[in-house]
């Protein structure tokens, strides 16, 4: 029953900023706290974790490929997940996915794919001059 559903992808030049969201539906957040991690996939190249965000947004983990350049962040009012992409390169062309799994506790945050149920059907990220 839980939907994802990302935007906010497209065509930008290296060096440049992009904000994805991710809004979830189809849940209740108190009786079904989620933790929202941001997978890629680039051709060729096997799925990987850039960021997650535990229930309760205390807990927060990057990829050491986009450390220090994405930063994620929610908004539990509105049911939407932010990744803000700063100092964009080629590198970081690849279909981003939002994906969401059941907490046990509001700090978890795993950035694994076992540890996620749903999945949002993704938005390309082109980063290209």
């Amino acid at each position: 029953q839980l939907q994802l559903v990302e935007s906010g992808g497209g065509l930008v030049q290296p060096g440049g900023s992009l904000r994805l969201s991710c809004e979830a539906s189809g849940f209740n957040s108190y009786y079904f706290p989620i933790h929202i991690g941001w997978f890629r996939q680039a051709p060729g190249k096997e799925r990987e974790g850039v960021s997650c965000i535990s229930s309760s947004g205390a807990t927060i983990n990057y990829g050491d490929s986009v450390k220090d350049r994405f930063t994620v962040s929610r908004d539990n009012a509105k049911n939407t997940f932010y990744l803000q992409m700063n100092k964009l390169t080629p590198e970081d062309t690849a279909i981003y996915y939002c994906a969401a799994g059941t907490s046990l506790d509001g700090s978890m945050c795993p950035v694994k794919t076992f540890a996620y149920d749903y999945w949002g059907p993704g938005t390309q990220v082109t980063v290209s001059s």
